[in-house]
């Protein structure tokens, strides 16, 4: 294991597996999850399925590392691949919402950005985007990473997952406090 492998933005190793917790708690609420991914090529959709028991929760995902199958397979408006290129926030969020609708998913994950080695159309290395689009609308979060293209890499799956665990802590805490003042009449 290289230094810095399985490290997030802050060069930190997450306590336990941020895919079984995130996993874990789909299945609680009952919803799927699919993925959408450009640069980290599948390792997204690979952390999410080294998880005992995700078939009830894990519908798919794609692989749209060229810019036109963002277009043609995930749904991302054309235009605005053109205007903006495929390193974008609103291109984050067109992939999550594609993957999302595309797979018939309650949530979509995706990651969007620059690997390395070189700068590509004027974007740094290290600049990621990931996004969740859910039940509630859509949050993109912006990364500036640093580092080995492995490291940007394996840290936009741990910051994507993190995003999704933010976005569907809410729900599960409102239930079961729904659940604890029902068990109190």
């Amino acid at each position: 294991m290289g230094a810095g492998m399985d490290t997030d933005a802050r060069d930190q190793r997450p306590a336990g597996s941020p895919a079984a917790a995130v996993v874990h708690r789909l299945h609680e609420c009952g919803e799927t999850l699919a993925t959408v991914e450009s640069l980290t090529g599948g390792l997204l959709a690979a952390a999410i399925v080294e998880i005992a028991g995700v078939s009830s929760i894990y519908r798919g995902g794609m692989v749209v590392y060229a810019t036109e199958l963002k277009a043609t397979l995930a749904g991302v408006p054309e235009d605005l691949l053109a205007d903006r290129g495929p390193v974008d926030p609103d291109v984050a969020a067109a992939l999550a919402e594609g993957g999302r609708q595309r797979c018939g998913a309650d949530w979509g994950l995706a990651t969007t950005g620059v690997a390395g080695p070189e700068p590509q159309d004027d974007k740094p290395v290290g600049l990621v985007y990931v996004a969740v689009a859910g039940p509630d609308g859509t949050e993109v979060r912006r990364l500036d990473l640093k580092g080995g293209r492995d490291h940007i890499r394996s840290a936009a799956v741990i910051e994507a997952l993190r995003l999704l665990a933010d976005r569907i802590e809410l729900p599960a805490d409102a239930d079961a406090a729904e659940a604890a003042g029902a068990g109190r009449r």
